[in-house]
């Protein structure tokens, strides 16, 4: 009971951190992370989430610019306010830079089962990717429990090529998302979440058996 009780606290009590202090975290605590990240559930235990670990200020400096290069001239393209294109390439750069540890969490498709039809092709690169988030939840929740603060970025998902010509990433891996971790400097926000009663139905028992008879 201890266990559920502890677990429950944590993930009512994680919050997204997005700003943290600048303290390097050890090396044995990243490692802690990324070992529970691995006890995620995967499609035929294949496993194919894949981490590239950034600590160093100028590699993250590097991604953090060819990234928001990136978003710059999609936003351009999009026919975007300048001032609005600016505010979001500074705040994505910032969130990068100021982050003591980025973790680049990818998959690699070469493990999955492969098929000829686009459907089932289509179908095992989502439980592969549906596999990272789980594996991203599972850091974040070791994270809060470590005493750190953790944040997802998406925004690898709009540039994937970008993220692997720039860290030279095996190309087999493709970006899923970005990961900040350091010792937070706020608390973060509690986000409201829409009430059950909007987002569950509740089938009435024997309907589907009923249905199928």
């Amino acid at each position: 009971m201890n266990i559920e009780r502890n677990l429950a606290l944590a993930i009512g009590a994680r919050r997204s951190i997005r700003r943290y202090r600048r303290e390097p975290i050890e090396r044995k605590i990243i490692e802690r992370l990324l070992l529970a990240a691995t006890r995620a559930p995967s499609p035929h235990n294949r496993q194919p989430w894949r981490f590239a670990v950034i600590e160093d200020d100028v590699s993250k400096r590097k991604l953090a610019r060819a990234m928001g290069e990136r978003l710059r001239a999609d936003r351009m393209a999009d026919g975007d306010d300048m001032t609005a294109i600016d505010a979001d390439v500074a705040r994505s750069r910032e969130r990068i830079e100021g982050a003591p540890v980025v973790i680049v969490l990818c998959i690699d498709m070469e493990g999955m089962d492969r098929y000829l039809d686009s459907r089932r092709i289509h179908a095992e690169y989502l439980m592969a990717a549906q596999s990272a988030a789980m594996a991203a939840q599972n850091l974040l929740l070791a994270a809060h429990t470590e005493g750190l603060g953790a944040c997802i970025m998406c925004a690898p998902l709009f540039c994937p090529d970008t993220v692997v010509e720039t860290l030279k990433l095996s190309r087999g891996w493709t970006p899923q998302m970005l990961l900040t971790v350091g010792i937070p400097l706020d608390d973060g926000s509690d986000r409201p979440r829409a009430a059950l009663d909007e987002i569950v139905r509740w089938l009435p028992r024997g309907a589907v058996a009923s249905s199928a008879s």
